[in-house]
């Protein structure tokens, strides 16, 4: 499926405010927010990414999601007019939606560069890797509007950082740039602008080496332990290591270290 396809895909037209694209031979899927100069989130876009992101993770020509944008700043944030003109049911589906990456069980990168303010940083926290430019400015800027985020991000974001470095960008909209947001732990690494997408490709090619089924298991064990205490979540590894070790990408896995081959994985 090339580019042009992608954009003749029905699941994929008339999107607003980013576009989705396909490489099979990379077995990589982009959904690129596209609304310049600062790509903001509108009301209906934010159900759009959700069913693009759920669209991916079923497609089977899809092994890696990347999620960036046009332009030199990632997001602004949302549409701010829209928080007033949303119904009170489309509010209350904002976390729902921009929770997407996180519910994806394929791996979900996030490139950011420049702003990412608001939602877009909202939704970058919900991916499971972050690779920031030196650009790169997060920030939840809600206090300056008499708002909170309402779409996951103070709670996530006190999940990394503990609630003093959450308070401190929260309640006071402070911005962190790239380096100190991977010092924190927010950012997976942090590269020169003109390195981002390199980076990233480097990155999406490392996760499509190891086994689809590892990948998901692993993804879907640290999301759902993440508020389990440290007994629970020892129980649960060992049920998913247990699990795992009658899967054929496991056997494969061993044979190809005792080989000294590359494995191939098939995801069973």
């Amino acid at each position: 499926m090339s580019e042009n396809q992608t954009a003749l895909d029905p699941r994929f037209q008339n999107l607003d405010g980013f576009r989705v694209e396909i490489d099979p031979s990379r077995e990589r899927g982009d959904i690129i927010l596209a609304r310049p100069p600062m790509n903001t989130i509108s009301m209906r876009q934010r159900d759009e990414l959700r069913k693009a992101f759920e669209a991916l993770d079923e497609d089977p020509h899809v092994r890696v999601i990347v999620l960036r944008a046009e332009g030199e700043h990632f997001s602004s944030g949302g549409y701010i007019r829209g928080f007033l003109e949303a119904s009170p049911e489309h509010v209350s589906k904002l976390a729902w939606n921009i929770a997407a990456p996180a519910r994806c069980t394929k791996p979900v990168i996030a490139a950011n560069r420049g702003y990412c303010f608001g939602v877009g940083f909202e939704l970058s926290l919900a991916c499971d890797f972050r690779i920031v430019s030196e650009t790169c400015l997060y920030a939840l800027p809600e206090q300056k509007l008499g708002q909170i985020p309402g779409s996951g991000g103070s709670a996530r974001l006190q999940k990394i950082v503990g609630i003093t470095r959450a308070k401190d960008i929260v309640m006071r909209s402070k911005r962190i740039p790239g380096p100190q947001a991977v010092a924190w732990g927010i950012a997976t690494e942090c590269v020169p602008d003109d390195k981002l997408e390199a980076t990233v490709d480097a990155l999406v090619e490392e996760l499509r080496s190891f086994s689809p089924l590892a990948q998901r298991t692993a993804k879907k064990l640290l999301n759902d332990t993440e508020d389990a205490t440290l007994s629970i979540a020892i129980e649960l590894e060992g049920h998913c290591y247990s699990r795992l070790r009658q899967s054929d990408d496991f056997r494969e896995g061993v044979e190809a270290f005792h080989a000294k081959r590359a494995p191939k994985f098939r995801g069973t």
